[in-house]
């Protein structure tokens, strides 16, 4: 069995976490391989540049049964698409603050025992695939485990956009912007936006305007097999951007059409406790008074 250990290490100050699932795994005869989620200066190790090796996760992936992200959401976020792409099952462990698709804390770690026994299930979750097309030619492609997000620059100012669902008007939008979400993304932005909270396990596009300036603009669940097509109108001298979750932004102008629909790939994560997703949602994101 091959693990791969996908530590932040922001977030994983020194790998401590890291390490000590090092340790435990290998005294359980796994081999086990050092990754970054995302590229990082590997002067950061300081003294365990020495001890530790880090070799590039594309490479390491195809015959690996298993990642372990130590991070928040956003290393998962960062590890799914390589992931995905080798049908790779990640599990999480939360270093983070809200940390909704990490399986494990870090008192948890002995969990990970569990992967050797094979005491787990798999989850798949639903991926959006993303691209926008200038003029009939495509200038950008991603995929999205959480969200695509069309919104207005920096300057405050509000944006035109129009929502198609198989080429047929949905809504009219007319503020900050707008929120393609999966289910596994209607817990990060889109939540905040004032969109629905849909279980992870189903498949469903989730669509939620940014701070509309219209009453009609609502939230709307669609189903997994909608092609949406988000226009910026023709002749708008407004400005917008897409970002894909929460990476780089990619400018839009009049004209531009960000075409989503469901993707071929899906996300696997690792289940080895039984949460439900209920409880988890209150843990999450329930009121905490200030002491």
């Amino acid at each position: 069995m091959k693990i791969i250990l996908c530590p932040n290490p922001f977030r994983d100050k020194g790998l401590k976490a890291a390490r000590s699932v090092e340790n435990l795994l290998r005294e359980a005869g796994v081999q086990t391989e050092y990754c970054f989620p995302f590229p990082v200066d590997k002067s950061i190790l300081g003294d365990l540049a020495s001890v530790i090796q880090i070799k590039d996760i594309k490479t390491e992936l195809p015959d690996a049964d298993f990642l372990i992200c130590f991070g928040g959401d956003g290393t998962i976020l960062h590890a799914a698409k390589d992931a995905s792409s080798f049908g790779v099952p990640i599990i999480g462990v939360n270093m983070g603050s809200v940390g909704f698709m990490a399986e494990l804390e870090q008192s948890e770690l002995q969990q990970l025992n569990r992967l050797i026994t094979g005491e787990y299930t798999l989850e798949n979750r639903m991926m959006l695939d993303v691209k926008v097309v200038r003029d009939g030619r495509v200038l950008f492609r991603s995929s999205a485990l959480n969200d695509a997000v069309v919104a207005k620059g920096a300057v405050a100012r509000v944006i035109d956009l129009q929502v198609y669902s198989d080429k047929v008007l949905v809504s009219n939008i007319f503020g900050d912007g707008v929120i393609l979400a999966t289910p596994t993304g209607s817990t990060a932005y889109s939540l905040s936006a004032g969109g629905p909270i849909v279980e992870p396990a189903a498949e469903n596009i989730i669509m939620t305007p940014i701070s509309a300036h219209t009453i009609q603009a609502k939230s709307m669940v669609l189903d997994k097999s909608r092609a949406v097509d988000v226009t910026v109108p023709k002749h708008s001298r407004k400005v917008a951007y897409l970002s894909v979750d929460g990476g780089k932004a990619f400018k839009l102008f009049s004209g531009d059409v960000v075409q989503i629909c469901r993707s071929r790939r899906s996300l696997c994560l690792v289940k080895l406790l039984e949460k439900s997703f209920y409880e988890l949602v209150n843990h999450k994101l329930e009121r905490r008074d200030p002491l």
